[in-house]
């Protein structure tokens, strides 16, 4: 007794010392039981089967999952998750579609948004006229004798609620400061009845060809 109680805290702290020992050369030098670890990746939410002529309009735009990865398989990679919304067979509507998580051989810990909710609209195009639009950054004494353009008429496409707002296809012109021809290619813009930009439509073709005279004017500018 004598022996084990001599130099009793020395040998306690040597056991201890000895176990973290045999731990970390067991687990830590183990490539295959270290490899065990948590890893959270912020991944892109995407769609997948989705019906030819619609369109799924959503907020969440990525998803935070949280893996571990199997005994004997290799840390994972970010670019081998993906967060998958299948559409199939989904048509016009509102749904919530749960997350699908596609990744090798892991253990998945948390997954945040679980599911989704989206709406599902039917693309459709229509066909508009172009109108001018002339801009002015300060007051200038020039007028528009003739104005061109080719072609005169776009095909407009994108989803059903978003065509229902076009008020007008504009054509941007810049006023000069002073006469001269300007031929240039332009990109038309979609607008609602405030005047502001329509996103998510395609305009087809996307550049027309203007040609504006602007001559010296009398004080005003024509519309």
């Amino acid at each position: 007794m004598q022996i084990i109680r001599k130099n009793f805290g020395l040998k306690v702290l040597s056991l201890a010392l000895a176990v973290i020992g045999w731990a970390y050369f067991r687990y830590a030098a183990n490539p295959v039981l270290a490899a065990r670890f948590d890893q959270q990746f912020s991944v892109p939410i995407v769609t997948a089967n989705l019906p030819v002529g619609y369109i799924a309009r959503f907020a969440d735009k990525e998803a935070v999952v949280t893996v571990t990865s199997r005994r004997g398989e290799p840390a994972v990679k970010p670019d081998e998750i993906k967060a998958v919304l299948d559409l199939y067979n989904k048509t016009a509507g509102v749904y919530n579609i749960p997350v699908q998580l596609v990744a090798p051989n892991v253990v998945v810990q948390s997954l945040s948004p679980a599911s989704v909710s989206l709406t599902v609209e039917k693309i459709d195009q229509r066909s508009f006229p172009l109108a001018f639009h002339y801009m002015s950054a300060q007051q200038t004494n020039v007028v528009v004798e003739n104005a061109r353009m080719m072609p005169t008429d776009v095909l407009v496409q994108g989803p059903q609620d978003a065509l229902s707002q076009v008020s007008a296809i504009r054509l941007d012109v810049a006023m000069p400061q002073s006469p001269q021809s300007v031929d240039e290619m332009v990109r038309p813009v979609p607008v609602n009845a405030a005047g502001a930009e329509i996103g998510e439509l395609e305009v087809s073709p996307d550049l027309i060809r203007v040609r504006v005279d602007f001559v010296q004017g009398t004080g005003s500018k024509k519309p």
